[in-house]
């Protein structure tokens, strides 16, 4: 059984559990990660961290949503590269089971959690035809000799050494320059206090918004009839179907809550903390994931969105390009004057006052031409539009809404 179909059959089986428990360096976190908070943090349990997962599902979709071109330059002209085989595989048809979207949504999770994406790239007669992405979980990275050494972990749970040439692998931010830094682990503190505050809301809230406390008697009960009481007690007063229940208590019994009331321990501001603080691990901007507080006006609101596009994805779309012009072109092709390229645009358009106003100065300047400044706009191109002058249009000259065949 060949690559493709070890990969096509784990994807139909959806093994996505651990095949081997013994993993290596950074993916020892993704076994498990204690933390002080008693809580082990690993991928699988910071995904259902409600905060970490839409840090990562705001990275990720960030990725998949916009184009992700084969471009190229010749002299001064920087174009789509429609023409080579590439252009399909990056913008449209990464493999036979995958669209760009879900290809590019899957690296960024594997990125914003595991700090590191691999992808097995596939030939047919010399030539790269397909990409796909491999778990993290079933590759192993030797580092020893100071260039990684990869192991893919087939579908019977056997490891085979794969040369680096069939590996694309991009690397978040690094120490070593070899693997990436797992997030999950250094986030794990952070992570884990806020699975610890949700868990602790989930069972006050089950127990009817009430704490614990102690049943008293002066009378000496044997063990026999003190596990019946308790048993008696929780059966008809825990649990918020039985909140607000009214109690009888016989035989001199008391009721003594116990523990710390959620205003006491800071509950709330413990939660909204820790929302900034994984925020923080993941680069993210706390309005990007649906918290801001009573300070965020529309106008500051409207300058986060920009500067996430800029200063959290910015960088993750540097990282990714410089990573697929070295792996996934050929030296043939970067001197040829290919690269790749995200096209983040679209978010970074502000409102149509904004983008008017934008556009009528570029044109004025004749930075760009009235096709150009349609073509954003997805409209089609009109004769005479792609002259860079000042697009004041005199009689004879068409009224700029002819579109082109």
């Amino acid at each position: 059984m060949g690559l493709i179909s070890w990969w096509k059959n784990w994807r139909n089986q959806r093994q996505f559990k651990a095949l081997n428990e013994n993993f290596d360096g950074f993916f020892d976190s993704l076994i498990k990660a204690g933390s002080a908070s008693g809580v082990d943090v690993t991928w699988e349990t910071a995904l259902q961290c409600s905060v970490s997962f839409a840090c990562a599902r705001v990275i990720s979709e960030g990725m998949a949503q916009i184009p992700f071109r084969l471009m190229q330059q010749v002299e001064d002209r920087r174009n789509p590269a429609t023409g080579h085989y590439k252009y399909d595989l990056l913008n449209t048809n990464p493999n036979d089971l995958n669209t760009s979207f879900e290809f590019f949504e899957t690296m960024g999770l594997h990125l914003s959690f595991c700090g590191n994406f691999f992808g097995y790239k596939v030939f047919q007669r010399g030539q790269l035809a397909a990409i796909m992405p491999w778990n993290p979980k079933c590759v192993k990275v030797d580092s020893s000799t100071g260039f990684p050494e990869y192991k893919l972990q087939k579908i019977d749970g056997t490891w085979m050494d794969v040369p680096r040439k069939y590996i694309w692998h991009v690397k978040g931010p690094s120490w070593d320059n070899v693997i990436g830094l797992d997030a999950v682990k250094l986030a794990r503190e952070a992570i884990g206090l806020g699975l610890a505050t949700e868990k602790h809301g989930a069972k006050l809230f089950s127990n009817g918004a009430t704490v614990g406390g102690i049943l008293s008697t002066d009378q000496d009960l044997p063990a026999e009839k003190r596990d019946e009481l308790r048993k008696s007690w929780q059966s008809r007063q825990a649990g918020g179907d039985n909140a607000w229940k009214t109690a009888v208590l016989w035989s001199g019994l008391k009721w003594l809550p116990q523990g710390f009331k959620n205003d006491e321990s800071q509950f709330l501001e413990t939660r909204q903390h820790q929302i900034e603080e994984i925020c923080r691990f993941f680069r993210v901007m706390p309005i990007m994931i649906g918290y801001s507080d009573k300070a965020s006006t529309y106008a500051s609101a409207e300058q986060m969105f920009l500067a996430h596009v800029v200063h959290t994805m910015g960088p993750w779309y540097r990282r990714i390009e410089k990573s697929a012009d070295k792996f996934l072109l050929t030296s043939q092709e970067r001197n040829g004057g290919f690269y790749t390229k995200f096209m983040p645009q679209a978010l970074l358009r502000g409102s149509h006052k904004e983008r008017s106003e934008f556009y009528r100065t570029m044109v004025e300047i004749k930075a760009m031409n009235p096709n150009e400044v349609r073509a954003l706009e997805e409209m089609n191109p009109y004769k005479g539009g792609e002259a860079y002058e000042n697009p004041n249009i005199t009689p004879g000259e068409g009224t700029g809404n002819e579109d082109t065949e």
